[in-house]
């Protein structure tokens, strides 16, 4: 019970202060913004190979914003000394990972709830047709992928490097995650059945049980050094 008050103490602490700044989510949503008219203008209207790139520009859009919201939450708890002060606050070590790791799945789900619709007006590709499916991927793809962004954020937002640093670390990890969305994404699209893009999921389910143990039971370690 201690380690759940910790825990929701820290996420509503990260949502009030985004509240007042509105820097990580905005940040996010005009980084994906930028992305998917980018890309759009790069396709001819009513193209044929436009569903055919959708999951890979949605995922592209959803990795680098996601990249850059979990630097900015970071960098604020830098600031300030604020980390500090957490590590020197009589709680669990492991609590302030999984209060960073909720917030940053709150704040990316929030930008891709946005994005998703906007994406599928600029597209013209009906991602409502398969809610369900979408619905389990973007969760599933976005636990895996801010479970290991919080903990590397943490190692690496002390160093000058960091803008660079994090997405050098994280991006080789994700790569398994980020296929997994992409295919799983597509096969959606396409009208495959839950057994088709089975795989897909067991990959990114397995994915996310296994780095979420590891992160939380290194956090600790991470940023006791």
């Amino acid at each position: 019970m201690l380690f759940v008050k910790q825990v929701s103490s820290i996420v509503i602490k990260d949502i009030l202060a985004e509240l007042r700044t509105k820097e990580i989510i905005s940040s996010m949503l005009i980084f994906c913004l930028l992305v998917i008219v980018i890309f759009n203008i790069a396709f001819e209207p009513g193209s044929e190979y436009i569903k055919e790139v959708v999951p890979g520009i949605l995922w592209v859009a959803f990795t680098f914003a996601g990249t850059l919201g979990l630097n900015r939450s970071m960098m604020a708890e830098q600031e300030n000394s604020c980390m500090q002060g957490l590590l020197l606050a009589p709680l669990d070590h492991s609590s302030i990972y999984m209060g960073k790791l909720l917030g940053n799945i709150i704040f990316m789900l929030l930008v891709e709830a946005i994005i998703l619709p906007l994406m599928a007006i600029l597209y013209n590709v009906s991602f409502f047709a398969v809610f369900g499916k979408m619905l389990v991927i973007i969760i599933l793809a976005t636990i895996g992928f801010s479970a290991v962004g919080t903990l590397l954020a943490a190692m690496a937002v002390s160093t000058k490097t960091r803008e660079v640093l994090l997405p050098i670390l994280l991006f080789p990890i994700m790569v398994p995650v980020m296929i997994a969305a992409v295919k799983s994404t597509a096969g959606a699209l396409r009208g495959e059945s839950w057994a088709e893009i089975g795989l897909w999921i067991k990959l990114l389910s397995s994915f996310d049980v296994i780095f979420l143990v590891v992160c939380f039971l290194t956090f600790e370690y991470v940023v006791g050094e």
